[in-house]
């Protein structure tokens, strides 16, 4: 059983190493308008649409350096679908500043991902003070009436404010160390069984 385990996490391995070579390849791409491809995970697109701002969601969330803040999530409607916009992540001080909406919304480069399942463990959102945890879709829609793209759109772009994510692949992969814990404990069990074999012998 523990050799299964091990040859199990060997095939997680390569498969998560050619989806991680995969979504290099994906973000190294020209950006292709929205309009005229299949969409797909970590596909660069670029776009024009019109953003909602009477609906601005702020989800709480930490920047690269570990500072808390809200990243200023938007309803935008493109070519009569409506879609999720990440603009980036702004200071607590920030929200409801009319400035961060100083925004061009024609010609937008960003990046598709596909929306993960938030974890159950984050606080509930607070839609009345609008103070976001998760995307849930369902807090959405009674927040914006609106159902949205499972894709969400995550600007590109050199924006002070708000400053926009950074989309990379750099997706956990721990499976070679599981692969090697399987392998260990299946060699430890059979040299015990080994020594104790010839003990009673």
């Amino acid at each position: 059983m523990l050799l299964s385990l091990g040859f199990w996490q060997l095939y997680r391995l390569n498969w998560k190493l050619s989806l991680i070579n995969e979504i290099e390849n994906s973000l190294k791409n020209d950006p292709i308008e929205l309009s005229k491809t299949d969409k797909k995970n970590y596909l660069r697109i670029k776009t024009s649409g019109e953003i909602d701002f009477d609906r601005q969601i702020y989800l709480y969330s930490l920047n690269e350096s570990g500072k808390p803040g809200f990243e200023v999530i938007n309803p935008i409607v493109i070519d009569n679908q409506n879609y999720l916009i990440n603009r980036g992540w702004i200071k607590f001080d920030q929200k409801n500043n009319p400035k961060i909406n100083s925004f061009n919304q024609q010609n937008m480069i960003g990046t598709l991902k596909l929306q993960s399942k938030a974890s159950s463990f984050k606080p509930e959102n607070d839609l009345k003070k609008n103070y976001w945890f998760t995307l849930n879709r369902d807090d959405i829609f009674a927040f914006t009436g609106k159902r949205f793209s499972n894709y969400i759109i995550y600007l590109n772009g050199d924006y002070e404010t708000p400053k926009p994510k950074v989309i990379t692949a750099n997706i956990p992969n721990n499976h070679k160390k599981y692969a090697i814990t399987w392998f260990s404990m299946a060699i430890s069990i059979l040299l015990i069984y080994l020594y104790f074999r010839k003990k009673n012998y």
